[in-house]
């Protein structure tokens, strides 16, 4: 069980605290409620510009990293489609650095010219480096297209199309700053070694002063029913074949995310799931396979990905991936096969929580996706999956007409 308190600023700010007294530490957690789907079609790329722009400092300090290492911390951020996170975790002492840190960035970033020419500059190369000049970096460039057609999952967190962080200029990106970086889009989730009390006073002294804002949420088009099965082949210089499949699905907060994710655990989680022991063991048509769901706050995907073995043809490989969906949706699991899929989620679950800061960023995602207390139900949820739901929930999602397949072939052949 995490327990916590909430509390809301005037100014929109949802602030969270775990106390745990196990710990030296404490991290602050900072979850803005921006990811790539709410940029422009036409301006991709910014929510992650931004995790390398948060980190040049703000008007009233210059160099974020100096006051973290000096009170003994550390730092980073993700961006994903849905959310930007911000972490600080340091000693509980000196929690108030932090605090002060967070908050001045976004009460001023400090976006001068010179700084966003230098971000732009790192994250163009690592477009680059990850995406155009690295074997398979293209395949989700091409994969999200592909599988969506109207909502802006379409496009990675990098960004749809590199000219868009080139051209992206001083006013553009203090749009999307002032737009996006303000407290009633945000929340701020502490846990550690420091008192709720503690932490609602530190929130009220530091960010109480930063103005409301106005966001500016952006409408989503939401992605229709896919009803025709999409294809396409491209040819690279790689060493072999890679083959994925992808099923659209429901959202995280859905029963079917909790039933695929034991499901895909059951394919490919293990060396002993079924994909590993059939595919690349028995009938020796990959060198490896895996099988994982993207937990989207908007309806996601389910993503099978295997790299073949030499001289194996892609049309047998597809039509054995086939076979062992067929065989989910017309033959239930076994109950060893469930048992062994709980208590590896359990395991993993439990591992996760010991960390004060796993529980501060989960405290806050759970608050994002509708209410922080979700954190403490889900493993319920996961332990009450039944195998009927299990086929049901296959038959449902592995279908030919909801199926977007990239074989992405090596240029020899």
């Amino acid at each position: 069980m995490v327990t916590f308190e909430k509390h809301k600023l005037s100014n929109g700010l949802t602030v969270l605290a775990h106390y745990d007294n196990t710990t030296p530490m404490v991290t602050t957690n900072i979850l803005y409620r921006t990811g790539a789907k709410d940029e422009d079609a036409e301006a991709t790329g910014f929510a992650h510009l931004f995790e390398h722009l948060m980190f040049e400092g703000s008007v009233n300090i210059p160099v974020f990293d100096t006051p973290v290492i000096l009170a003994g911390g550390e730092n980073n951020a993700f961006t994903t489609n849905d959310i930007t996170n911000y972490y600080i975790t340091l000693p509980a002492d000196n929690i108030e650095t932090a605090f002060w840190l967070e908050s001045d960035r976004m009460l001023g970033l400090d976006l001068a010219e010179g700084k966003l020419e230098t971000q732009k500059r790192v994250v163009i190369e690592e477009y680059r480096q990850r995406y155009l000049n690295q074997p398979y970096g293209d395949l989700f460039l091409l994969l999200r297209p592909l599988a969506y057609k109207v909502h802006p999952y379409m496009w990675p967190t990098i960004g749809k199309d590199i000219s868009h962080i080139e051209r992206a200029d001083h006013k553009a990106v203090e749009r999307f700053f002032n737009d996006n970086y303000v407290p009633g889009n945000a929340i701020l989730s502490v846990g550690g070694n420091v008192t709720p009390e503690r932490v609602f006073s530190l929130a009220e002294k530091w960010f109480a002063q930063v103005t409301a804002g106005a966001k500016n949420k952006k409408s989503i088009i939401q992605e229709p029913i896919q009803r025709e099965r999409r294809e396409l082949t491209v040819y690279r210089d790689v060493p072999a074949d890679e083959l994925v499949m992808v099923f659209h699905t429901g959202r995280r907060n859905d029963r079917d995310f909790y039933i695929l994710d034991l499901l895909t655990d059951v394919l490919a989680g293990c060396e002993s799931g079924r994909f590993p022991t059939t595919l690349v063991r028995e009938k020796e048509l990959f060198s490896e396979v895996d099988c994982y769901l993207t937990g989207d706050e908007d309806p996601g995907l389910v993503i099978i990905s295997g790299r073949l073995k030499n001289d194996i043809d892609i049309e047998k490989a597809e039509k054995a991936i086939w076979e062992e969906l067929n065989l989910l949706c017309t033959t239930q699991i076994t109950d060893f096969e469930l048992e062994k899929s709980r208590n590896r989620y359990e395991s993993h679950h439990l591992m996760a929580m010991i960390s004060a800061s796993n529980k501060a960023f989960n405290l806050a995602f759970h608050e994002h996706l509708g209410d922080a207390g979700n954190i403490n139900s889900e493993s319920d949820k996961y332990m009450s999956v039944t195998k009927d739901e299990v086929t049901d929930t296959a038959q449902r999602t592995f279908r030919s007409d909801n199926c977007s397949v990239i074989r992405y072939m090596a240029k020899r052949k």
